[in-house]
Formats: structure tokens, sequence, C-alpha cells
């Protein structure tokens, strides 16, 4: 990593909900009941906080659609995330917008997550910190067609308008957005999210990994 890189300042924010059995990881019922599927978006919470944190990449922000008072969020500030906040805007577009221009007044540079792709490790996020200083935008494509990663030195909101967003042509949407507005942007490798119940076969494995990490 070049002096330029280590200097820069960054910020990581984290996308999650509020944790309501029903209203979470709702593409998972009735694979699973309401309340395994808040408990999944749980630990897939935490898992995401600890691995921005650990990864040193910068300040982590937990970002929450819906309500903060729940034990869930105070586990995460005790993991060492530095702040919560709450989304805001009409959609997913607006509500990115909105937290990438926020932070972007405070730092050279913001990179988001949502809380549902556990790939995303410190690599990972090395991976993204370096692709900013080679284009003002980088994104971490999903292998169901969306983003898991989004890192931006600058923004526009038009790169985040009329983008069908749960659907499998977020990523081609977005990529003709950001040629239209003529924005520079690079792409990572691409990473599975949990969305779905043929998906829960990726976490399983990284739990496995981690498990059988640990215990050595």
């Amino acid at each position: 990593m070049s002096a330029d890189t280590a200097s820069s300042r960054v910020c990581l924010i984290q996308f999650s909900r509020a944790p309501v059995p029903g209203r979470v990881k709702t593409r998972l019922l009735p694979y699973l009941s309401p309340q395994q599927a808040c408990d999944l978006h749980c630990e897939l919470t935490q898992w995401t906080a600890t691995q921005l944190v650990n990864s040193g990449s910068g300040e982590v922000e937990l970002c929450v659609a819906g309500g903060l008072d729940f034990p869930l969020f105070d586990s995460c500030r005790q993991l060492g995330v530095a702040r919560l906040s709450r989304q805001h805007g009409k959609d997913l577009g607006e509500r990115m917008f909105h937290a990438l221009h926020e932070r972007l007044a405070h730092c050279d540079c913001v990179i988001l997550v949502g809380s549902d792709c556990p790939s995303i490790d410190s690599d990972y996020l090395r991976q993204a910190v370096v692709a900013l200083h080679e284009a003002p935008l980088v994104l971490g494509p999903a292998l169901d067609g969306g983003y898991v990663l989004i890192g931006a030195r600058s923004i526009r909101e038009a790169m985040f308008k009329d983008i069908p967003w749960g659907t499998k042509r977020v990523l081609a949407c977005t990529r003709a957005a950001l040629h239209r507005e003529g924005v520079a942007f690079t792409e990572l490798p691409a990473l599975a999210d949990i969305d779905r119940p043929e998906d829960m076969h990726v976490w399983e494995t990284i739990k496995q990994g981690a498990s059988a990490h640990t215990s050595k």
C-alpha cells in the first residue's frame, strides 16, 4: 500500500435494519421462520461489524433503517462501531446517497456495505481503498446481479436514480448510470450475499471456517 493510500482518511458505513421478526431477511421465509430469519439478520450484522472494525481501514458507522433502541446495536458498539445513525430517504438509492454524501464531508473516501455479505473481509476492503486511488468510485458486484459494496471519493445523486432496487438488474443499471454521468469506476471480484435459501450454504461454510480457525 502506498503512502498516499495509508494517509487517506477512510470512513466505513454499514447498512442494517432494526431486528424485527417478519421484517428482515423476508426472502428467506418460509424456509426460515420469522424469528430464525431475524436471528440470522442479527448474526450477519454482528459478523459484518466485526469484519469492518477489525480491518483497521477506518472508523465504522452503523446506519440503520428503523429504530436504534435494540440490544443488537448496543452489541455492535461494544464490538468497536464508532457511530450509530439512521437511514434517510424514500428508497435504497436515496438512503445510500444521503449516507455517502454526509460522510464525504468529513472523509477522503467512504465505503458502504450492507449486512448480508459475510465474505467481505479486510483484504476485500483494502482492495476497495486501493481502487479509490485509481478511480472516484468502486463497486463490489454481487453474484445475484446487485452489488455488495460501493466506495466513493465523490458522488452524484443521478447515480442512484431509477435503479430497480432488489432485482437482478441493479448492477447493470448502475453501470449504465455511471457511464451516462461520465463517472469512472472500477470493480472488485464478485461475492455472494445471503438473501435466499440457496445462499445459506455460503454462510454455513464461512462460520465453519471461522470456528476451525478459532479452535486451532
